[in-house]
């Protein structure tokens, strides 16, 4: 892999920070985005523009088969059954809510149990929460090690018969941690409980093939994916997209509309009601092109030597506590450092042109289990070589001198 190269297609590495280099480490936030998304996303408003599945001129024909290229490609890079089994949503966050909304009014009632676990983002959590509210559903947390990894044996046992759904993160933002979501599935299957998958962090770094996996439902969002903001991606069977009700009303997602009835669009509009991120969404096409040009297989390979390069460099550092050792990890590192708080080692590694995240990072639950307030966060994208990475420890190391620590 010419990273030089790869690093090129992203217009924002010719900025400078603080009249420094910029060191982009926070892509599990979201991820910078290549020329070819950028050129898309121009080029439909000033040549192409026009709204999906409504008109029959010429823009609208033309923008409606680039958007369900779109979702062909999404199929094809995810390895769905169908296309029908593609949904565009806003972010992963409305894939989820999407998901527990519907299931939850055919499925979920006092006393049923959602089985999550305690690396969940609040985004896999607080949508189940509110069945909890609404329904008087139970949430139950599979526990972790210290290592960061989903004690599976514990898991098991929280299984029951009252389980009427199971939802999992497939890599943690925290940790790192890659979690056995096919071992998972295989588990759920034996009891025959569905599982949802956040595949929000895995999108970008792992290969995904949902038929593999065999999961129920995965969601992706669309901007760590190297794509826009404002669209995420909700894979599920079409058996549970026939069977489940629609999730938002309006244009778009019906057949026919009288005054006594109302019936829905089938599959997939069933799920896309209004006005969609058209744009948005025929730009991320580019997006899948973009890893599909370096090959995933690649970028996994060139992120697994780069975190293990950060870990080694990282660990030298006296005071710096990594977070997490979990079996698989991909690379998300978060850390600490004696006597700094995370929020200021990254406005001072920022002094040196370097983006990382401080904070909970939307996992309070999981911090608490650590013992932890907040973590600091590097993690790693396509376009980051080994000189980011020594340009971010010699930072810390400027962190530290400003803190006195020996």
């Amino acid at each position: 892999m010419d990273i030089t190269h790869i690093k090129s297609q992203f217009p924002i590495f010719s900025r400078k920070i603080n009249g420094k280099q910029l060191v982009y480490l926070d892509s599990s936030n979201s991820a910078q985005k290549p020329t070819s998304v950028l050129k898309a996303l121009d080029n439909f408003y000033k040549n192409d523009f026009s709204n999906v599945g409504r008109s029959i001129h010429a823009l609208a024909v033309n923008a409606t088969n680039k958007f369900e290229e779109t979702r062909v490609n999404v199929r094809n890079f995810i390895n769905a059954e169908s296309k029908d089994e593609i949904i565009f949503t806003k972010n992963a966050t409305e894939s989820i809510n999407l998901v527990a909304n519907t299931f939850g009014k055919q499925n979920i009632k006092k006393g049923d149990e959602i089985l999550i676990t305690e690396l969940e983002h609040h985004s896999n959590y607080v949508p189940w929460h509110y069945l909890r509210e609404m329904y008087g559903a139970i949430i139950k947390f599979a526990p972790i090690n210290e290592d960061g990894d989903i004690i599976i044996s514990k898991f098991k046992e929280l299984i029951t018969s009252k389980t009427k759904i199971i939802a999992i993160t497939h890599l943690s933002n925290v940790t790192g941690t890659i979690v056995p979501i096919k071992e998972i599935v295989e588990i759920a299957r034996k009891k025959n409980v569905p599982v949802l998958v956040d595949g929000c962090q895995s999108a970008p770094h792992i290969k995904i093939d949902v038929k593999d996996l065999d999961c129920d439902f995965y969601a992706i969002s669309c901007h760590k994916v190297y794509g826009p903001t404002g669209v995420g991606v909700l894979y599920a069977k079409k058996k549970w997209l026939e069977k489940l009700p629609p999730y938002i009303g309006g244009g778009g997602m019906i057949s026919e509309v009288k005054k006594d009835r109302i019936t829905y669009a089938p599959l997939p509009e069933k799920y896309e009601a209004g006005t969609m991120p058209t744009a948005e969404v025929i730009a991320f096409s580019e997006s899948i092109k973009f890893m599909e040009s370096i090959g995933i297989e690649n970028i996994v390979k060139h992120e697994n030597e780069l975190t293990n390069y950060a870990l080694e460099k990282m660990k030298r550092i006296n005071s710096l506590n990594i977070v997490g050792n979990p079996k698989k990890k991909a690379g998300v590192i978060s850390f600490t450092i004696k006597g700094i708080h995370p929020h200021d080692i990254s406005t001072i590694v920022d002094e040196e042109g370097v983006a990382i995240r401080a904070g909970h990072h939307c996992c309070q639950v999981l911090h608490e289990r650590l013992n932890l307030i907040a973590t600091a966060r590097a993690s790693i994208g396509v376009y980051n070589n080994k000189e980011d990475i020594d340009i971010f420890c010699n930072a810390i190391e400027k962190c530290r001198k400003v803190f006195d620590l020996k």
